[in-house]
């Protein structure tokens, strides 16, 4: 339950109150509303300052970049959370309710408390005479839900469509970069700086900077900007943590990225002082001099310490959206959210990984795609070069708009299908998602078929409306 005096440390403001299904209505309409960097930045600092400037009470962690950042924050918390820390995650966007962008130790946050939340921020916006953007809203309820609920951590994903000014008012401890690059496009530093400049918005002095982008020249400019900044760069992720098959070639970039990240944060702040850690992964013991005694031995072999290498083992390697292999399904499924050439790479691999391992007696990927930015003619060239060695077929369709997540227009399906059938791949069209399914399921052998769902989170939205789910 929400400790609202401690949320706020004044006394409650009182507006109007709306039930959850009014707070959701508010949330999926003011998306678009008109703002700029400066008055999101100008909003938030006011919002901080009537929460007696809540957003510098708990340390905080920023993950940023193009992909993986929901999947960084998701094994950092995870790893904290093991070294005896509440952590607070901020996730965007959702698949199915606006509760998933909130958890404390990996737990969401209920309908209950989230209305609580929500009109506690939206009460005090009005008594400013602010309107709140959704993104601004859902931030500082972030920051009042996790502050109420003593977490030691925050670890904020930074959403990257035009949103990240809500975060101005942080000042983290650890900024993680993720991968610059979405499209694949050869980058030179012209192009390079300006784009990793965007990315360090929120590098304060003596803020740790990490990345997990595997670019030279990308590191370079990073490295730059940060000392600049006054930053403190720390060396860049360069093996990948051996999670379960085929996890480690997808995710493992990411993980390693997270133990970094907990690492810093464990042995730059928390052995300072900040928070007492009851038992630890990463902790650097001091070396002991001379033979362990006896007794330390007989404790040694008693109680055998917990490895990293054990941890990651017994780690999730997956979340919702995010290469999630349902293999219970008949024929399985697999939800990707991928939307741009390097997350499509990254998926067409992890395909062909679980090809190696069980081969498919049929495939199909049902192609939703609705980001106008993405390099259609790479995506073809990776599907032609796909389809050469893996046999399957592609059924595209239109997605809906969904409130929340990122994407335009959806791609005309005619047009995408008459593509791909050009680089002479089996392909048709459908008129919704519904009908793409339906066929799609036909198409496949029952129990060892596999049916790919991928192109943008709403899709995969989709996907799960389609089942009746309405709650992940």
């Amino acid at each position: 339950m929400i400790n609202k005096q401690a949320a706020t440390g004044s006394s409650i403001v009182v507006g109007k109150q709306r039930n959850y299904g009014e707070l959701v209505e508010f949330l999926d309409t003011n998306w678009s509303a008109s703002h700029t960097a400066e008055e999101t930045a100008s909003r938030m600092k006011r919002l901080d300052q009537a929460f007696d400037t809540i957003s510098q009470k708990r340390d905080s962690i920023l993950i940023g970049g193009v992909n993986g950042k929901s999947l960084t924050v998701h094994f950092a918390s995870r790893v904290l959370r093991e070294e005896g820390l509440q952590v607070g995650a901020f996730y965007s966007p959702h698949i199915l309710t606006y509760n998933e962008r909130f958890c404390i130790d990996n737990e969401v946050i209920s309908n209950k408390v989230f209305t609580e939340v929500g009109n506690e921020v939206l009460a005090v916006a009005e008594t400013l005479g602010l309107v709140p953007t959704s993104y601004e809203l859902l931030s500082m309820m972030a920051f009042v839900y996790f502050n109420a609920n003593n977490a030691d951590i925050i670890i904020l994903e930074a959403d990257q469509d035009g949103f990240a000014n809500t975060f101005a008012i942080c000042t983290p401890k650890i900024h993680a970069i993720t991968r610059v690059n979405g499209e694949d496009v050869e980058f030179n530093e012209e192009v390079a700086r300006p784009a990793i400049d965007s990315l360090l918005t929120h590098v304060k002095p003596g803020t740790h900077v990490v990345s997990a982008d595997q670019s030279k020249l990308n590191l370079q400019v990073m490295l730059e900007l940060v000392e600049a900044r006054g930053g403190v760069w720390d060396m860049p992720i360069r093996k990948l943590i051996p999670l379960e098959y085929p996890f480690e070639q997808l995710h493992g970039r990411c993980a390693a990225l997270a133990e970094r990240i907990s690492s810093i944060y464990i042995n730059s702040f928390v052995n300072k002082g900040v928070v007492v850690v009851s038992k630890t992964l990463l902790t650097k013991l001091k070396g002991q001099r001379g033979r362990p005694t006896l007794e330390a031995k007989r404790q040694s072999e008693l109680h055998p310490k917990r490895t990293v290498e054990q941890f990651w083992k017994e780690v999730s390697s997956s979340l919702p959206g995010r290469f999630q292999i349902l293999d219970k399904e008949k024929p399985s499924i697999l939800l990707d959210n991928a939307n741009n050439i390097d997350a499509f790479k990254n998926l067409l691999l992890g395909i062909r990984l679980l090809h190696y391992r069980r081969p498919f007696k049929g495939l199909t990927l049902v192609l939703g795609c609705n980001n106008t930015t993405m390099n259609q003619n790479e995506l073809l060239k990776l599907l032609r070069y796909f389809f050469k060695k893996t046999s399957g077929s592609v059924i595209v369709c239109p997605v809906e708009k969904i409130a929340g997540q990122a994407g335009d227009a959806s791609w005309d399906a005619e047009q995408v299908t008459n593509d791909i059938k050009g680089m002479k791949i089996k392909a048709r069209s459908a008129k919704n998602f519904k009908e793409a399914f339906e066929v799609a399921q036909k198409s496949v052998d029952e129990r060892h078929g596999l049916v790919v769902i991928a192109g943008s989170s709403s899709i995969v939205t989709e996907y799960w409306r389609h089942k009746g789910i309405k709650k992940l």
